[in-house]
């Protein structure tokens, strides 16, 4: 027992300092576990953001706590692109790097940048000239418009921040350096937990910004972490290295990750935009049901962020031993990792049943705010095994490079299934939260059964990028 231990400790901090491995031979078990910590300490460190945020700004008000939400579910629609990118990053990366060509992993990581740099421009225009109008399009009251658009602003406006922090990220994951960006979101939000309470409540000569002050807080955190992204890229601290001679625009690189990505934005931005239309049916119920379920979502995205961190390890295993010639091994990677997450799950779902209440307290003493957000933590929980295999079987697609199968499963299962079901329940047979609550667990225990289905044809293997 006592060597167990001793070789999961260091297997651990092998893991974290991030000694570079070969994940395309060896025990399967061994390179689950050496990729999945760091992506799960680096999926827990990006949630915190947004946990941080909701509790300092739990002291100003539901108000001010349907504006973070709000403005979440907007910047989701960030999140879809930045994402989606991100697959097609990882996909390539992982594939060059599995073939032994680092250089072009190199070059597909500088052309990522461009494209999103470009996206984050068009994306920040918006959201700096239209703060307000995006509020109001999200069911905001006057009073939550006039006293929160500032958020909503400085985020969008800032979202730059966000793109370039998941597509290098997704580069470093994609090489096999996880711990590098498990270093980098790290320090990111050691400054935002430092700059939250500073900007919002102010300190000195530093003004209390109010619920803007975590917007500014959290852009600065992510702006520092991409700086540092950048200096680890142009000093060869990491396996991929990057100098002045990849900065010129390649054509063909930039089309193959715009092709590979195209399916990974397509499926996020129907997921996200789901997400979009239950929030603004969620707010049909008023700011309380808004707030709690909104509370619960990002404590739910919390320990999500593990389950999310081995699905990304298994992305990374599949795109490197595609690349290596062994999808066998990819597959058995896929089926191992499926079944340690659905056990953690599984334990999770048992802790939110019971202590429901107790966790949502922690954000909110607003009894209404409270009950919303127990109802939709139990809910939801209930239906975390199969989100487990789901979420594996998902970005296994998206690590081959097959984006575009998950775009048609989600596109059934968000559009067609779970939007009209929401607004059925909810609106028109009048079961008020539960019916969105409801509508969110049966379309990712849709997901799950149409991904096994479909993971098991095989096709997947086949795919080149």
């Amino acid at each position: 027992m006592g060597a167990t231990i001793k070789k999961i400790v260091k297997h651990f901090t092998t893991a974290v300092t991030g000694k570079q491995q070969d994940f395309t031979s060896g025990s399967i078990r061994k390179a689950i576990f050496m990729l999945s910590i760091p992506m799960i300490l680096e999926m827990m460190m990006e949630s915190i953001f947004f946990l941080v945020d909701a509790y300092f700004v739990s002291s100003l008000g539901p108000d001010a706590i349907a504006t973070v939400g709000l403005t979440e579910s907007v910047l989701t629609l960030v999140y879809a692109i930045a994402i989606g990118l991100s697959m097609g990053v990882t996909a390539i990366v992982a594939r060059r790097t599995g073939e032994g060509n680092i250089d072009a992993a190199s070059q597909a990581t500088v052309q990522s940048i461009f494209l999103g740099i470009a996206v984050a421009a068009i994306v920040g225009a918006i959201g700096i000239v239209y703060p307000k109008e995006i509020l109001s399009l999200m069911g905001g009251s006057t009073e939550l418009v006039e006293s929160g658009y500032r958020y909503t602003q400085i985020l969008l406006g800032g979202n730059v921040t966000i793109m370039l922090l998941f597509l290098i990220n997704a580069a470093f994951r994609g090489a096999g350096d996880a711990s590098v960006a498990m270093k980098v979101l790290i320090v990111s939000n050691l400054l935002n937990i430092v700059l939250d309470p500073l900007f919002i409540f102010g300190w000195g000569p530093v003004p209390a910004f109010g619920v803007a002050g975590a917007a500014i807080a959290t852009t600065i955190g992510r702006g520092i972490g991409v700086i540092i992204q950048l200096l680890i890229l142009i000093l060869g601290w990491s396996r991929i290295k990057i100098g002045i001679k990849y900065f010129v625009f390649k054509a063909k690189i930039m089309l193959n990750l715009i092709k590979v990505s195209l399916g990974g934005i397509g499926q996020f931005i129907i997921g996200t935009s789901s997400w979009v239309f239950l929030m603004r049916i969620m707010a049909e119920f008023g700011s309380e049901a808004l707030a709690g379920y909104t509370i619960a979502i990002r404590v739910l995205m919390f320990t999500m962020m593990p389950a999310w961190g081995m699905s990304n390890a298994a992305a990374t295993l599949v795109g490197q031993n595609l690349g290596a010639k062994q999808p066998e091994r990819a597959e058995t990677s896929v089926w191992k990792t499926g079944k340690y997450i659905a056990v953690f799950m599984i334990i999770v779902s048992v802790f939110y049943l019971i202590f429901a209440e107790v966790i949502i307290k922690i954000f909110s003493d607003d009894s209404s705010v409270i009950e919303f957000g127990a109802l939709s933590l139990r809910v939801i929980a209930a239906g975390y095994v199969f989100y487990a295999y789901g979420m594996v079987v998902i970005q296994s697609f998206n690590g081959a490079g097959d984006t575009k199968t998950p775009t048609i499963i989600n596109f059934f299962c968000f559009w067609l299934f779970q939007l009209p079901f929401a607004y059925l329940t909810a609106i028109m047979l009048d079961w008020g939260a539960l019916g969105v609550l409801l509508a969110i667990t049966t379309a990712e225990i849709l997901i799950a059964i149409i991904g096994i289905i479909w993971f098991k044809k095989g096709k997947w293997k086949l795919v080149e990028v």
